[in-house]
């Protein structure tokens, strides 16, 4: 079956063997299969120390349908640790559990936001871990973010075992987004030279401080109509200031606009990229 399968290269010793999932575990995230498969032809891993795990498509269903669930539109990635007579997607993540990630010691999780929306190169992590925070720093995106678990979830479960996991996201579903490969690619390069499992980069670039934030909320619509984005992904704002409007499209006349404000000061860090909004909608 084809969610059962998974690439591994081998180098000359085993002592750190790095699982790196790529997140079509949610079947509408393109970017992460994209990143398993230039990783795996890159250039370093010749000389690599340990064992690589790269799994390029899970949720083989949701691939084929561009859909985030199974056909019982369970998430996957709230099943874990599954069950062997379980639901579909029990049954799934216990294969994938017992297959795969029982036998990883650090895992890099790969995902992107949500269909329509887009997510700015970030890493999640539980940061209290010291292993996971030193990952997580490696990693080298712009942006941490002290994340808790979601019961149920590839990370929940790999910390109860305490595997060392950061999930990284970028971009948006059923899209690719070059900035986000590209960044989810080096970052796990960074990991695994930190690990020791590559040799040390020769051409090493000046590395930024990443921001780390203690928690994120989303900015929602005040009003129906049509949203006019001010704010870009990455944009660093204060409280108070302006992300966007919210017009009337069916009066002309009226030009009444409604500012979506910002509720606390931070950087902007995911985004819808639909104009029309409902009241409430997260923006």
């Amino acid at each position: 079956m084809a969610h059962r399968k998974f690439f591994s290269l081998t180098g000359v010793q085993n002592h750190h063997p790095l699982k790196i999932l790529a997140k079509l575990i949610h079947g509408d995230e393109r970017n992460g299969g994209e990143m398993s498969r230039r990783l795996l032809r890159h250039s370093s891993l010749n000389r690599l120390n340990g064992t690589l795990l790269a799994v390029p498509v899970v949720n083989v269903f949701g691939f084929i349908h561009k859909t985030r669930y199974l056909p019982d539109r369970r998430d996957l990635n709230r099943s874990f640790p599954g069950s062997e007579t379980g639901s579909l997607g029990a049954r799934m993540a216990w294969q994938f559990k017992t297959q795969v990630l029982d036998r990883a010691t650090p895992a890099v999780d790969l995902h992107t936001g949500a269909i329509h929306r887009a997510n700015l190169p970030q890493i999640r992590a539980e940061l209290k871990n010291p292993e996971t925070s030193r990952m997580a720093e490696a990693f080298g995106a712009p942006i941490i973010i002290n994340a808790g678990l979601r019961e149920g979830s590839l990370r929940a479960y790999a910390d109860s075992l305490e595997i060392p996991v950061i999930t990284f996201e970028g971009g948006e579903a059923l899209r690719f987004d070059e900035l986000s490969i590209r960044a989810g690619v080096r970052g796990i390069l960074s990991v695994m030279r930190k690990l020791a499992m590559l040799t040390p980069s020769k051409s090493a670039s000046k590395r930024h401080d990443p921001f780390v934030a203690r928690s994120s909320s989303w900015e929602r619509a005040p009003e129906s109509g049509i949203l006019r984005s001010v704010a870009a992904l990455g944009a660093k704002v204060s409280k108070g200031d302006i992300l966007g409007v919210i017009s009337d499209p069916s009066d002309l006349f009226d030009q009444t606009e409604y500012p979506v404000t910002a509720q606390y000061s931070g950087l902007v860090i995911g985004r819808s990229n639909i104009p029309l909004v409902n009241e409430g909608d997260a923006l």
